[in-house]
């Protein structure tokens, strides 16, 4: 059996200066995949998965203004 090592690139912010509902303690962090095709993101201990394509996905619907 083979095992792989890696490094992540991560990043991490507090998410107070970004939504003023969120507490002093609240925090957010991006880590992308090994493989570039998507990251995960953890705000405030609930990690969520996207694919590139479903973030870009929903960056559309959060876009799109009705005519």
């Amino acid at each position: 059996m083979a095992i792989d090592s890696y490094s992540r690139e991560c990043k991490f912010t507090s998410l107070k200066p970004y939504c003023h509902l969120a507490k002093e303690d609240g925090f957010v962090e991006y880590c992308g995949w090994w493989n570039g095709e998507g990251f995960d993101v953890t705000i405030n201990n609930k990690t969520y998965s996207f694919t590139n394509g479903e973030f870009e996905c929903i960056l559309t619907l959060h876009n799109y203004k009705n005519e």
